[in-house]
């Protein structure tokens, strides 16, 4: 099975207990997770996410819009000037 189709297949029970290793770095019996378990295991998460949930449920989501409908800080996304100065 690739990875694809096993995020496809991937029940909510199996997303919440993959999440929940990743995020106390052992499995449920307590045995710890390896380097390649977690980073294997969060990007089950991440695919799960993209897939299968709506963009303000997924992990490492930031909602920036405040109650006014204005942003909160700047858009990560928009470029930034980089002025340089000369003492010239």
């Amino acid at each position: 099975m690739n990875f694809k189709k096993m995020i496809e297949a991937m029940t909510p029970e199996v997303y919440q207990s993959l999440k929940r290793a990743v995020e106390l770095g052992k499995w449920p019996n307590g045995d710890r997770l390896t380097d390649e378990q977690r980073e294997t295991s969060l990007r089950a998460v991440i695919a799960y996410d993209e897939t299968k949930l709506p963009e303000h449920e997924r992990t490492g989501f930031i909602e920036r819009t405040k109650k006014d409908g204005s942003q909160h800080g700047s858009d990560p996304l928009e470029p930034q000037v980089l002025k340089i100065l000369n003492d010239n």
